[in-house]
């Protein structure tokens, strides 16, 4: 029997992430001079998968975020959808699974977000995109530093061609970037700091790339370079209008945070527990 609770999905994770440790610690530490990052492939029993992918909710049952920085549908209040998204997540969050990423990377101090703060789940439908961007440096309430972001895609036979795939530009936004595609079962764990620059490309099929979020934050910063910044973006190459713009909002975003540490306006992207049984 199909065992889908978050104990039982976590020491699948965890099985998978001790198996290949060797080659993930290899492959984070090859690439951690700019941007670390490591994945693994079929991460969970494929008629688990398909059973995720199956109970995502639909589009409008999700927050639209859509302007020029992104185009894309997100949820973090988990409680309003199917038990096994929340069990999902949160199998992210363990401890046994927490200790292999402490490994694998090398961050001894590493702290899962309960709050779903900017994670969650994410749904891109055709011709919706993330551009280039710096993920917010700390937790909503600004005590940690954000250093790992994780990415499990979950759409059921999504094919190279179908676009939405994770960007990163570790040479700058100047130069190509390193295109890790979202293939149904991967785990994508990559570090966040000051040049963990990442888009996600445009989606090309008129279906829906599917994903469940995770961050892990940390007491201390990854790089000697960090500074607190907002969630800031850019245009991609050739879109020089747009950067110029996004440019200006991501300078006023900040001189608004420096003011108010939190923000004027509290960001609703969290997991709200009052109704919870997590």
């Amino acid at each position: 029997m199909l065992q889908n609770d978050r104990a039982s999905i976590a020491k699948c994770i965890s099985e998978k992430l001790k198996t290949n440790e060797t080659h993930l610690i290899q492959q984070y530490n090859d690439s951690s001079g700019t941007i670390g990052y490591f994945f693994v492939d079929d991460l969970l029993p494929p008629e688990l998968i398909t059973e995720i992918n199956n109970h995502f909710p639909d589009h409008k049952e999700m927050q639209l975020k859509k302007s020029l920085k992104e185009n894309k549908f997100v949820a973090a209040q988990m409680n309003r959808y199917h038990p096994l998204l929340e069990e999902v997540i949160y199998a992210f969050q363990e401890d046994h699974v927490v200790d292999c990423i402490k490994k694998i990377t090398g961050i001894n101090d590493l702290y899962p977000d309960s709050n779903l703060y900017a994670g969650g789940i994410s749904s891109m439908g055709k011709d919706q995109f993330l551009n280039p961007h710096l993920d917010n440096s700390h937790d909503k309430d600004r005590n940690r530093w954000r250093v790992l972001n994780l990415l499990y895609y979950v759409s059921t036979n999504w094919e190279n061609n179908n676009g939405g795939h994770l960007e990163l530009w570790p040479n700058g936004l100047e130069n190509a970037p390193v295109t890790i595609h979202s293939k149904s079962n991967r785990l994508v764990v990559m570090a966040t700091h000051q040049k963990s620059w990442h888009s996600v490309n445009k989606v090309t099929v008129d279906r829906s790339r599917n994903c469940v979020s995770n961050y892990y934050f940390s007491d201390l910063a990854l790089t000697p370079l960090d500074r607190f910044h907002v969630t800031t973006f850019r245009g991609r190459p050739g879109q020089y209008l747009v950067n110029q713009l996004l440019k200006i909002d991501s300078v006023l975003r900040m001189g608004i945070r420096k003011l108010f540490k939190k923000g004027i306006v509290e960001n609703p992207h969290v997991y709200k527990k009052d109704n919870s049984k997590t």
